[in-house]
Order: structure tokens, then sequence, then C-alpha cells
């Protein structure tokens, strides 16, 4: 009986060792092919947003790296979102996300939050988790009007951003929500395709 149960559980795990490798690889041509499009000499943005602002929750640091490129190239303020608890990648990490979006019982955050009235456009970004926006983000939209304000939002994730953008805009008080983009989560030796891509989007956005 010892046997059968350690041979099943060797068995299950090559399976899902096999299931990730090809998960893995199958991601990895996506990515190629898609980023293939964006290669080349650095572009240009083209676009005056007028007084522009973004905000962004990072974990892992992939949403901050594309923030701070947004506000390179748009000449942006930028204010990054914080919980007033650090959040780690635990174990049981994604259960508590998964029973914070059933309970919509989402992170406390820090007091103080960016004064959005004197600001044109609003770029505003997260990761995704859960096939949704990170947590926090709830939390920020729950706390936030953008009455009056253009605000554009952008995700970063593995593979799939899911009900992300949905999300967002069913949640963004009051904005005027532009077109979103998403990004993948990339190893090194794509820096000058993701600054492209980015600075064609923002291009894409150009009202002025």
């Amino acid at each position: 009986m010892l046997k059968f149960i350690i041979y099943t559980v060797i068995v299950a795990a090559v399976v899902i060792a096999a299931a990730s490798f090809w998960h893995l690889n199958r991601v990895a041509a996506r990515n190629k092919k898609e980023m293939a499009q964006f290669a080349g000499p650095a572009e240009k943005v083209n676009c005056d947003f007028g007084k522009t602002l973004v905000v962004y929750y990072s974990l892992d640091g992939h949403t901050r790296e594309i923030a701070e490129k947004i506000k390179a190239k748009t000449g942006a303020d930028i204010f990054e979102i914080k919980t007033k608890e650090n959040i780690k990648k635990t174990p049981w990490f994604y259960l508590t996300l998964k029973k914070q979006l059933k309970d919509k019982k989402y992170p406390e955050l820090e007091e103080t939050l960016p004064d959005i009235k004197a600001y044109d456009v609003i770029f505003v970004g997260a990761p995704v988790w859960w096939y949704t926006m990170a947590t926090p983000m709830f939390s920020y939209l729950k706390q936030t009007d953008f009455v009056g304000k253009i605000v554009i939002p952008f995700s970063t994730q593995g593979s799939n951003y899911g009900s992300f953008f949905p999300d967002f805009i069913s949640h963004a008080q009051n904005a005027e929500v532009d077109t979103a983009a998403s990004f993948n989560n990339l190893p090194k030796g794509f820096e000058q395709e993701i600054d492209n891509k980015i600075t064609r989007w923002l291009n894409g956005l150009c009202r002025r």
C-alpha cells in the first residue's frame, strides 16, 4: 500500500512538472512572438497628456517598472500604493487572496493617498492576482472618486490578465476610462521591446 501511495505521488509530481514546463514554454513562445513587433530602434512619445499622475501598486517590482517608464515618457508625477500591513508571498498567499476576494474585504492602505484634483490624466496600474486586480487596488478604487478625470489602467501578469480590466472599469468611480494595456512579466533581454510597446500605447492615447 505504501509503495502504491509513493508511486502515485511520484507520478502526480511528474505530470504536474511536465504540465508546468509545457505551459511555461508555450507562454515564452507567445511572448517572443508578441514582442517581435516592438523590436527596433527606440521610439519616441509624441503626445502631451497635460498634468499627469501615475498611481500603482507593486509587490514583485514588475508593475513598478512599467509605472516608472510611463512616468519617464510622460513627465508624470508618481505615487506608489502601500498597504498598512506588508504583504508577503507566504505558502498561504493565494488562499488569503481568494478569501479577500470572496468576502470583499481588502487590505487597508496607508492613510495618505494622492490628491488627484490637479491632474488631467491618471494612469493606474497593478499586478493580476487570481485573474483580477491585486486586492490593494480594490481598496484604492473604493477610496477614490475620479469624477472629471481621464483614467488609463494597466496590468502586469504572468500570462493572462483575466477580468482585470472589466473589474477595474466597474470599480473606478466616475472615471472616463481610456484604452488599457497589459504587460506580461518578461525576462531580461526584452527591455527595448517593452519600452517601444509602452511608447506605441501612449501615442495611441494621444488626444492633443
